[in-house]
């Protein structure tokens, strides 16, 4: 655990799995578990966080025990390790999918330290053989996947979770590293008290997808169109036909239908639900992943265990049970970067019957569970930027300005309406009821409603009872949730959801100010589903892409893996772009690095080749050799300049670049988590008081804003190239 060079793990990184530069916040979390320190990571699907753990295994001595809830996710993550290197006992599972004798040969090559990752279920883990023979073996860390399972308050808990420390316990004191792609911040501060890590240092990404389009359609179901959602789902797979796609359904018997019709219709697609037996869910799940078939039709039971990038869009059939399942189900489409459609049919009829489905259940889990659906419910109906809705319920902020049209609300937007008044009246009757109402109680106190609860507590004696009978019940609805996303409200999720007034909230009584809101949308009223268009793809030669494609199936098929183990979606639309013809080539296309290369490569460079010379091509290689010469050089002189406390304008002089080109070169330097120390020229041209005017804003209210933005929030005080280094002294100083 004593490897924290920023060279070797650089360097690992680029030669087990080909990429040039970490993703966001990954080399600070490597290094952080390889230097001993226990590590909680939230990071979306998609955001790259199984190599937080993979690569440091690779790197570490020892054998990284992986805890991770299903043997499908333990066997295609076994799959893409084994991928990466010659050594197929590089990864391993232990489960009870193993005979004795397999069973045996995991042992043995982790004895003769042959194993680096060893998967393995909280089942497997708890028999005291496997305890035995862990205590016995040099093991670097524990890791704990998909860490929400440990949560009662979590979307998908499993009680076998909850057990993990003490397990851990049994066998060794080693770091530990949990990570999820959903958890609000009860279910963090649930998971780090369970696992006894509340000294662990939290990794938190942006939830933001920023490539997924969030589409909600109203569910129309009646006498004349009884068909109607199948042929709205029929419609958009053949207009994104030979797109891999999974369709969520709550019911097996629903699965079962759509997976007919959509077959009936020429659509090669397949069930997946807990009614079918183990080898059959196991043969559909790898049609999905050798794009034998295209689409899945499957209940909440598929996904988790799946780790395909390239899925193009996720449907869902029914709206699910709470924005965390929506959350981690829409994140298993794009998870590459690509193109990623959410489409979602919406009926308020889908969420009644899910409460009476809770009926039975113990009081305080159907207090949680209504909770969750009333949440699900207002992100439906909400007319306001569905990103924004979604991230707000992470505790993240959202401008949603920076949505780019990427939900059907901000591409089509509402009119807005001045609600001030109206937003003082629901403040005042939270106010007035002394804080122990939940949303809808005060929505039926304002229009005058006689509930129970009302009738119980004597609550038509307040001024507020009946104040705004004159207006919908929506409108009231559409208010309210936009006071709770812009913080005048928050939800205490400890009383089950009874609002309180925030500061903000009490100052906008005493001053009201402008309060502009779009109402919801009225479901009831609908008669047509929105307009959508799929997301563009980036022009490149399509026909050698095509041929690509063909090329990794076959090779797939020859090694029985995934197509996109051997190469992924992105670098083959790369090679589409750069030609590659020889080995040393391959080795520069992002996500090929030396290990693909070597195993799977010399196939494409024949095709490749042959392809260039049958088309008369001009490789753009020079130009783009060029570029990232100039570019690692330029790097390379800039940290040695800034390390000599050389002046900015001498560097940019002697490279050829303005003043401000070299500002935005050590910013790219900055953001991809190198610390440069600029404060021997900051010094000399930003004052004490204002540096620490700006550092204190960033400390604040830092959202990673626009340069433009921040300007803004200034009043024009500072400049641009102000702004700018002080927040590559912001990031190196707090960040990096």
């Amino acid at each position: 655990m004593s490897i924290i060079n920023n060279k070797v793990i650089e360097k690992a990184l680029n030669d087990f799995f080909g990429f040039k530069n970490f993703k966001g916040n990954q080399l600070n979390i490597i290094k952080n578990l390889l230097s001993g320190k226990d590590t909680f990571v939230i990071k979306p699907t998609g955001g790259g966080k199984s190599l937080c753990y993979q690569l440091p295994a690779l790197i570490s001595n020892g054998t990284a025990i992986i805890v991770s809830p299903l043997i499908a996710l333990m066997k295609n993550q076994v799959d893409t390790l084994r991928g990466l290197t010659k050594e197929s006992n590089i990864a391993h599972v232990l489960n009870s999918s193993l005979s004795k004798k397999e069973i045996d040969n995991v042992k043995n090559d982790i004895i003769n330290l042959k194993t680096k990752l060893l998967y393995v279920a909280p089942e497997s883990l708890i028999k005291k053989e496997n305890i035995d023979f862990l205590k016995c073996v040099n093991i670097s860390f524990f890791a704990i996947d998909e860490a929400h399972c440990i949560s009662e308050w979590g979307h998908d808990f499993r009680p076998e979770y909850r057990n993990l420390k003490i397990i851990f316990n049994k066998i060794k004191k080693v770091p530990i590293i949990a990570l999820t792609a959903t958890a609000t911040e009860k279910v963090s501060i649930d998971i780090l008290k369970n696992l006894s890590m509340q000294s662990a240092r939290v990794f938190k990404s942006s939830f933001n997808r920023k490539n997924l389009f969030y589409d909600i359609r109203p569910k129309i179901l009646n006498e004349r169109s009884p068909q109607y959602i199948s042929k709205q789902i029929i419609k958009f797979v053949k207009e994104n036909n030979y797109k891999s796609g999974i369709i969520y359904c709550l019911s097996r018997k629903k699965v079962e239908e759509i997976s007919k019709i959509l077959n009936v219709n020429e659509i090669n697609a397949l069930p997946y639900h807990a009614g079918l037996d183990s080898s059959t869910r196991a043969k559909h799940q790898d049609a999905f992943l050798m794009e034998e078939c295209n689409v899945i039709v499957a209940t909440i039971a598929f996904g988790m265990g799946i780790d395909k990038p390239d899925v193009r869009f996720v449907i869902h059939h029914d709206i699910p049970k709470s924005l965390e399942s929506y959350y981690q189900e829409t994140g298993r489409a794009g998870r590459d970067g690509g193109e990623g459609n959410c489409i979602a049919f919406y009926s308020y009829k889908d969420i009644e019957k899910l409460d009476k489905f809770m009926q039975g259940k113990p009081i305080s889990e159907q207090e949680v569970g209504r909770q969750l659906l009333h949440e699900t419910t207002s992100f439906a109906e909400t007319s306001i930027c569905r990103r924004k809705y979604l991230l707000h319920y992470f505790g993240e902020y959202f401008d949603s300005n920076f949505c780019n049209k990427l939900c059907d609300n901000c591409k089509n937007p509402k009119i807005e309406v001045e609600a001030k008044n109206d937003a003082k009246i629901i403040l005042d009757a939270i106010f007035e009821g002394k804080e122990k109402y939940k949303f809808n109680d005060i929505i039926n106190i304002l229009i005058g409603e006689k509930t129970k609860l009302i009738t119980d507590y004597r609550t038509e004696n307040l001024n507020s009872f009946g104040k705004g009978k004159n207006k919908s019940k929506n409108y009231w609805n559409s208010i309210l949730r936009q006071l709770i996303i812009n913080s005048h409200i928050t939800k205490s999720i400890e009383s089950y959801g009874l609002l309180k007034i925030t500061k903000k909230g009490y100052d906008f009584r005493s001053s009201p100010e402008s309060f502009m809101i779009t109402e919801d949308t009225d479901y009831s009223k609908l008669t047509e589903t929105s307009n959508f268009n799929s997301l563009k793809n980036e022009a490149l030669d399509n026909t050698l892409v095509t041929m690509l494609k063909i090329l990794r199936k076959s090779v797939s098929k020859k090694y029985k893996l995934p197509p996109y183990v051997i190469f992924q979606d992105f670098s083959i639309n790369e090679m589409a772009i750069h030609y590659p013809t020889s080995i040393d080539e391959l080795k520069n296309i992002n996500g090929v690095g030396n290990g693909k290369a070597i195993k799977y490569g010399e196939e494409f460079i024949k095709l490749i080749s042959k392809y260039v010379s049958e088309n008369e091509i001009i490789k753009p290689e020079d130009m783009v050799i060029k570029s990232l010469v100039n570019k690692s050089s330029i790097k390379v002189y800039v940290i040695q300049s800034t390390d000599k406390q050389i002046p900015l304008e001498d560097i940019a002089e002697t490279k050829g670049l303005s003043k401000i080109q070299l500002i935005k070169e050590i910013e790219e330097i900055v953001n991809s988590g190198t610390k440069i120390d600029i404060n021997y020229y900051l010094e000399q041209y930003i004052d004490q008081e204002s540096q620490k005017e700006i550092i204190n804003f960033f400390k604040e209210d830092y959202k990673n804003n626009s340069i433009e933005n921040l300007i803004k929030e200034f009043d024009g005080e500072y400049e641009e190239e102000e702004i700018r280094l002080m927040k590559i002294k912001f990031l190196s100083d707090y960040a990096n």
